[in-house]
């Protein structure tokens, strides 16, 4: 299997922890496998702890004898659990950054926006999705806030949530995104606090809604 694959190299020291994996193409190529394959392999060693994974950087190799004691918590969390924080956090975090952010967050948030705006891949718009609220909400300037986000984070990373966000990820629901992302991006950069926090509640619902019909 490629995850055995992928796992006896981490653990052979093939690819030393810290280090930056090969990219998914060239990952792909050398085990001969699909990049659907392939991603789902990195999903599973994501969830074990084992890799690190961020949208336009790539994957990270972490130290697998770290422990987390997070991982139970997210493990025997259920998706309504996940949905009830988000809405909790995100829009705490909308005003907050609004109030705290730096010009240099801003400008890496127009970064992750234009490539959400390129991308037609449900997997990697996933990750850049998240790695925009990963990086709004530490433009909070809050580390408690954002380790309690963090927690939020490694929930949606796993493997069945995951799937299950690609296969809402139509062209259709990609478009509608990229508007609000535009969108919320102005919000943020204009300081407007109850536009920001108006669209995250949007997302949150038209997010909710397709997953009760998923369900």
């Amino acid at each position: 299997m490629v995850v055995d694959v992928l796992c006896a190299r981490l653990a052979s020291g093939v690819y030393p922890q810290g280090s930056r994996l090969p990219s998914e193409r060239q990952l792909a190529a050398s085990m001969q496998v699909a990049r659907n394959t392939l991603r789902e392999a990195l999903d599973i060693l994501e969830q074990k702890g084992l890799i690190l994974r961020r949208a336009g950087a790539g994957s990270f190799v972490v130290d697998p004898d770290r422990s987390d004691n997070a991982l139970p918590v997210v493990a025997s969390s259920g998706p309504l659990h996940l949905h009830v924080m988000r809405g909790i956090l995100e829009p705490e975090i909308a005003r907050l950054a609004i109030l705290n952010m730096s010009l240099a967050r801003i400008e890496a948030l127009t970064r992750i926006t234009e490539d959400l705006g390129r991308t037609i891949d449900p997997a990697q718009f996933a990750r850049l999705e998240e790695d925009f609220q990963q990086k709004l909400a530490e433009g909070t300037g809050n580390p408690l806030l954002v380790a309690c986000y963090d927690l939020v984070l490694k929930a949606r990373r796993q493997r069945h949530r995951s799937a299950m966000l690609r296969r809402l990820l139509t062209p259709d629901r990609m478009d509608e995104l990229r508007r609000i992302h535009v969108d919320l991006l102005g919000a943020l950069a204009s300081g407007d606090i109850a536009a920001a926090t108006d669209l995250v509640q949007q997302m949150l619902i038209d997010e909710q809604r397709l997953l009760m019909q998923e369900g």
